[in-house]
């Protein structure tokens, strides 16, 4: 365990992320440890300075102090009092992230901040990279995906997009978080639909009162597909009648033991233009080891119906360092891709989050199948990169979580024209997002263009049960939010 002795404990989270980025999953405390960290910090003459300490070794940092609103100040110091306690990680341990210091989930805020304050594109991704001690390569993707983001990263100031979750699967796999379940016996799916189409009717009148309407609609899980097509159907149509004219519309086929003509053919009737097809790796021994009743063959069959019923924007999902695989594994997994050639391929690092299975198995309980090494992880990012940009795919979003292997990234890649709207609004914090069903958290934005983004965010219950029995109680969060006006005004 390591204990922060520090004159900023408001930063306490901030501060576990950094010492995470170089221990992995350790306890961190204010009171208790055997490895101390100690933190001073001064505010004269026009300077913020920051001093850390730790096992006979101290790094100092200083700046000019900032000034602005009182949350851009927060911001600054918050950066600052990060970036020293990093810089003596970095002596500590002769390490370097690939990330440099940053811990946040969208490092491409930063490259937008350096471009509105007039920086060319070039010069953005030079600041970020001197600036945070990110890597070139890490930098560079996100000049990447700025570039597949022009134009087509933020939407018109009535328009919303709109996220409905379906949180049933045929099986749950290990390292999975979500609030989603087994589907079992079927039996809280009828009234689950009910439920969600009595969310969908009372938030048409909310859209309709605030004068929105909807850009992008995305229906995820859990695994969509895995409740019975009537059911998709229903949903899909009340959420179309409720919110028309979309010029998106996806939905997560996911798991190909959960896709059939039948509800292939119902979306294509419906306007769906883009499914995911996810194998997450096309080795049939880590499907067993994850959870995943397919194999890859499965994959690549449900692929191809998908694409012989004339779906022309489909994605597929992959996972590097799966538990049990290696770069040769990964490897193939590309192979396959590349034979198959979706229209877009996100590329996820895996992360394991305590509410998994797989950190039950691999973190608590030691056992399982180990993974690969943070540097061999990298590898296999690296291959992923270098052979989808050379096979025609551009990176369009990105984000990172907690607890990634190696402290990567997720990173979506896509064919020119073929980015999903919905992911690049939801990512970048471009567009509020009206989210429905159980576990779905609303994200409402006040004034994007105003640099302290205002996000105000209305999360409905996880439980299924509980959303059933309260959907009405999720509507009214939704409306204290999104018609509120300003911070601190009574909920």
């Amino acid at each position: 365990m390591i204990r922060l002795i520090t004159d900023a404990p408001q930063f306490f989270s901030d501060l576990g992320d950094v010492l995470r980025l170089f221990y992995g999953d350790v306890q961190v405390s204010l009171t208790e440890g055997d490895v101390v960290f100690e933190h001073r910090f001064t505010d004269g003459g026009g300077l913020w300075t920051d001093i850390w300490t730790s096992r006979g070794k101290t790094c100092r940092l200083s700046e000019p102090a900032a000034s602005g609103s009182a949350l851009e100040v927060k911001r600054l110091r918050k950066r600052q009092v990060k970036l020293a306690l990093y810089n003596l990680l970095k002596e500590l341990t002769g390490m370097r992230p690939p990330w440099g210091s940053l811990t946040g989930i969208r490092p491409t805020r930063l490259l937008y901040e350096g471009m509105e304050a007039g920086l060319s594109l070039e010069d953005a991704v030079a600041h970020v990279q001197s600036a945070y001690d990110v890597s070139a390569e890490k930098a560079q993707l996100l000049g990447e995906i700025a570039k597949m983001q022009a134009g087509i990263r933020e939407a018109a100031p009535d328009q919303f997009d709109l996220y409905i979750g379906i949180p049933f699967c045929r099986t749950r796999c290990s390292y999975c978080s979500f609030s989603a379940g087994e589907i079992g016996n079927g039996k809280l799916v009828a009234p689950y639909v009910e439920a969600v189409l009595r969310e969908i009717a009372l938030c048409r009148d909310l859209m309709a009162e605030k004068g929105l309407r909807l850009r992008a609609g995305y229906i995820g899980g859990g695994t969509p597909t895995a409740i019975p097509c009537g059911d998709l159907e229903r949903i899909l149509a009340a959420a179309q009648d409720a919110f028309p004219g979309a010029v998106e519309w996806t939905v997560e086929a996911g798991r190909p033991d959960t896709i059939d003509g039948e509800k292939l053919g119902m979306l294509k009737d419906r306007g769906v233009g883009r499914i995911s097809v996810n194998p997450q790796t096309f080795s049939d021994a880590t499907l067993r080891r994850i959870g995943r009743a397919h194999t890859g063959a499965e994959t690549i069959a449900a692929y191809e119906l998908a694409r012989s019923l004339g779906f022309d924007d489909i994605n597929m999902d992959i996972i590097a360092a799966l538990p049990g695989e290696g770069l040769e594994d990964f490897s193939h997994t590309l192979d396959v891709i590349e034979g198959l050639a979706p229209d877009s391929v996100t590329v996820h690092s895996l992360a394991i989050k305590r509410s998994s299975r797989l950190h039950e198995s691999l973190v608590v309980a030691g056992n399982g199948y180990g993974q690969v090494s943070r540097e061999d992880a990298g590898e296999m990012i690296d291959l992923a990169r270098g052979r989808l940009m050379d096979g025609g795919w551009r990176p369009y979003y990105l984000y990172r979580q907690k607890y990634m292997a190696g402290n990567l990234e997720n990173v979506g890649y896509a064919r020119p024209g073929k980015a999903c709207l919905y992911n690049i609004g939801n990512m970048e914090e471009t567009v509020s997002v009206l989210a429905l069903g159980a576990g779905a958290i609303t994200k409402w934005l006040f004034d994007p263009k105003d640099r302290d983004l205002r996000i105000e965010r209305a999360p409905n219950v996880r439980n299924i049960e509980e959303y059933i029995a309260r959907v009405d109680e999720m509507v009214e969060r939704k409306r204290e939010v999104i018609f509120s006006l300003k911070p601190g005004n009574p909920r």
